[in-house]
């Protein structure tokens, strides 16, 4: 690791440049960098080498020096902007993970599969959402940087999450009426949620995430994503292009078959999550090359498996092939989940910046 020129002890941060790599032609002189989410066993590490003592964000405290230390993160490591996501409240069951300390969302049923249910369920108030880390990043930032926000989690994902993936299925043929109300709730908090935002002085592009694909198919139907979450997603992103801001999209799985209703009826700017065994992001660039940008396409499992001497002639591939013709920045092409080496992950860091 002691090779490494990351993390870097005087970044020169450029959202603008970042900006144009992603959604003009021009070809930069070097990759800009993108990512959506760092997991805490690969931050707190990282920021050790800086010599930044962990805190804990729970606590009075800590929560200011653990916001500093999130934007020391992003601006240390090389990119022009930080990236942050937060959620309203919406309570519903998991399973936890046993010793791997995570939970999984709960696919049977959620907490609302009837009438009665929704109508009892305890719906957050956008007025009531904590935006304390928002507005601290927001007006804290290096000079030179960028922020990307987003509400945490999609329509899509807070649909089957509240009904439940297996009583989302039975509900579009035997309650879709409950299924557009749900939606409704959803995307009305959602929107509001949006507004506040987007009143945020430093914000450079609204990026978030909603995962309908799986590794063949979508979800659901096609016909049942662009009936009832498409529509949202459109919402947003004229919301946010109404602020003269790019919409970003991250979303996991073949999503082929909705691509070009997120491209012309959606319309969003750029594509996030990529994985090799569906499309390597040079192909989906190919397909895609005049109407989109492309983040990230540095495929996880490689990523995590792959020694740092392999994975550096990868990352280089990978910027080889994505390079020309601009609408490029380079990253993970999901996230980086906790099991990612910390050497392989500034490894790709640092392959991207030389």
């Amino acid at each position: 690791m002691n090779k490494l020129k990351v993390p870097l002890a005087d970044p020169k941060p450029d959202y603008e440049a970042f900006l144009s790599a992603v959604l003009t032609d021009k070809e930069q002189d070097r990759p800009r960098l993108v990512e959506y989410l760092v997991n805490t066993p690969v931050m707190k590490p990282v920021l050790e080498m800086m010599g930044c003592k962990w805190a804990d964000p729970s606590t009075l405290e800590g929560r200011t020096a653990y916001w500093d230390n999130f934007i020391t993160f992003w601006y240390r490591l090389g990119y022009d902007f930080v990236r942050l996501e937060l959620s309203m409240s919406f309570p519903r069951p998991s399973r936890p993970g046993g010793d791997s300390g995570r939970s999984y969302a709960e696919t049977a049923a959620g907490p609302i599969t009837n009438w009665e249910e929704f109508e009892k369920y305890p719906w957050p108030d956008p007025k009531e959402a904590n935006f304390y880390p928002y507005e601290y990043v927001n007006e804290n930032l290096p000079d030179g940087m960028g922020l990307i926000v987003c509400h945490a989690g999609g329509m899509y994902e807070h649909l089957s999450s509240l009904m439940g993936y297996e009583t989302l299925c039975i509900a579009l043929h035997d309650q879709a009426n409950l299924v557009d109300a749900v939606c409704q709730r959803v995307g009305g908090l959602m929107t509001k949620y949006y507004e506040r935002l987007l009143q945020l002085e430093k914000v450079i592009a609204i990026f978030p995430g909603d995962d309908m694909g799986f590794r063949t198919a979508t979800m659901i139907s096609p016909k049942d994503l662009k009936k009832y979450t498409l529509p949202w997603h459109k919402k947003f992103a004229e919301m946010t292009h109404d602020a003269d801001l790019p919409y970003f999209l991250h979303s996991c799985g073949n999503v082929n078959e909705i691509m070009p209703d997120l491209i012309d009826f959606v319309k969003i700017d750029a594509k996030h999550s990529f994985e090799d065994a569906i499309i390597p992001m040079a192909e989906f660039k190919k397909q895609w090359d005049d109407c989109i940008g492309v983040l990230g396409g540095v495929d996880v499992d490689k990523l995590t498996r792959f020694s740092p001497d392999d994975l550096r002639k990868y990352v280089r591939k990978v910027i080889d092939d994505c390079s020309p013709g601009g609408r490029f920045a380079i990253g993970s092409g999901n996230s980086i989940p906790d099991y990612i080496p910390v050497e392989n992950y500034l490894t790709m860091i640092d392959e991207a910046l030389r």
